[in-house]
């Protein structure tokens, strides 16, 4: 598959490296030179200089033959009129991303659409949308909704007290009769794990399930956690994520937001009218305490700087505070989360990559996320038409074994399927995969 990537930055080059161990032929553009020499010096990937929104540069790069074109850059105007011209030209499809929250709203789609950009994202705003997803169910480390909750994706971390440590997978049943509760995946230290019937569950296991929405409640009550109620939160800093956080949250709770800059305080101040605004250091611990440190449910660090922010929010969870959430631009950083003691790492680069990558899957793909720590995939394909995958029950699928279907969603109903069920046309069908299972997933949905 041929994909222009316009932007060079942290975004692009993540999608690049992402995209280029899959061996997509991928061409990135970018302006500034400096950046393609990295990048071409680390990726299999053709680089050309220019300005993507630029005709002739977009024509040197092939765009009447690329699949896809992911206009990525931090400059907004410049993202919509490449994905616009790149449509033009002949691109098949083409995404782009965007700053303006208004540009995310209900209805504006057929407007864009018009203008030739099939699809546009919002990184800081699909952050805050997670971010907030863990707020209001604080015990989960991950959640993720499909088809708005009618199957939803809970990760949790089992402790000294869960009543599943040491329980082996094929003894579920006799704990827990409710069948519509699956695990899909271990996360042990670094290793993934498909939970099969052998598997022991372990102290600190990270596990992975999938379920109906109202099921939240006893998944919680089934691993063992104590449910909080939150009041109050604190965000440390006043970046674009922690303005579009604080915005979604301080209807519902008492948020308090520390920044350093009076600047930015003030600047803060004239959009978020129910959030308390403090201006001081993030490491300036004795504020944090006079401000309530001792008393706040979650502690949600979005500054600008990785390090910062896991060390505060470690120091927030040895000072009693419940739920911790710390914003990370290091990857490698999100496969130690549990480990080093913060509850939930945040990569605006691998949330938005999870967005961007069902435009990439072979198959009718809906959704598409990946888990903190966990080399695989989540996919939700729709079944478009009858082939093997409809006529025979799913024990007979010759489905990988580094694969499962973890959820079926039919028409308003959601499906927990056994060995003996039996996908049908227009199911959209939850499947976990691993990397080297999504080559053959992706043939039988195709």
């Amino acid at each position: 598959m041929k994909i222009i990537i316009a932007g060079a930055g942290n975004l692009g080059f993540h999608l690049a490296e992402l995209l280029s161990f899959e061996n997509q032929d991928i061409t990135l553009i970018d302006d500034n030179q400096e950046v393609l020499d990295y990048a071409s010096s680390h990726l299999d990937v053709l680089t050309i200089r220019g300005d993507s929104s630029s005709i002739n540069v977009l024509k040197n790069a092939g765009v009447e033959a690329a699949r896809l074109v992911l206009a990525v850059t931090t400059s907004e105007s410049t993202n919509l009129m490449t994905a616009s011209l790149a449509k033009k030209l002949g691109a098949r499809q083409t995404v782009a991303r965007v700053n303006k929250s208004e540009y995310m709203e209900e209805g504006h789609r057929e407007l864009f659409e018009e203008m030739g950009v099939d699809s546009i994202f919002s990184p800081v705003q699909l952050a805050s949308k997670e971010i907030l997803r863990l707020v209001n169910r604080c015990t989960f480390t991950d959640i993720f909704e499909f088809e708005e909750g009618k199957i939803s994706l809970f990760g949790i971390t089992l402790d000294d007290y869960s009543p599943l440590v040491n329980v082996q997978l094929n003894q579920w049943k006799k704990l827990e009769k409710d069948d519509t509760m699956r695990p899909i995946a271990i996360l042990r230290g670094h290793s993934t794990i498909i939970p099969h019937g052998d598997v022991v569950l372990k102290r600190n296991d990270h596990v992975y399930f999938i379920t109906k929405k109202e099921k939240a409640d006893e998944v919680e009550r089934f691993v063992g956690t104590k449910k909080l109620k939150v009041k109050n939160v604190m965000i440390l800093g006043g970046t674009p994520l922690a303005h579009e956080t604080a915005k979604l949250m301080e209807d519902d709770f008492n948020v308090t937001l520390i920044e350093a800059s009076k600047d930015r305080c003030k600047q803060l101040a004239e959009h978020l009218h129910q959030t308390l605004i403090i201006n001081g250091k993030a490491d300036n611990i004795d504020l944090l305490m006079e401000e309530g440190l001792e008393n706040m449910d979650v502690f949600i660090a979005l500054t600008a700087n990785s390090e910062t922010n896991i060390i505060a929010s470690l120091t927030a969870k040895n000072h009693g505070v419940y739920k911790t959430i710390a914003q990370v631009e290091n990857k490698e950083y999100t496969f130690i989360s549990q480990n080093i003691g913060v509850d939930t790492l945040i990569n605006q680069k691998l949330i938005a990559a999870n967005n961007i990558f069902r435009f990439v899957r072979q198959g009718r793909v809906e959704a598409i996320t990946g888990l903190h720590g966990v080399d695989a995939e989540v996919i939700e394909y729709v079944i478009t038409k009858n082939n093997q995958i409809t006529r025979k029950p799913l024990k007979d699928l010759h489905f990988p074994k580094a694969a499962l279907i973890g959820g079926v969603i039919r028409g308003e109903e959601s499906l927990i399927p056994d060995g003996e069920f039996q996908l049908q046309m227009d199911d959209k069908v939850i499947v976990f995969a691993m990397p080297e299972a999504i080559g053959k997933v992706e043939k039988l949905f195709r």
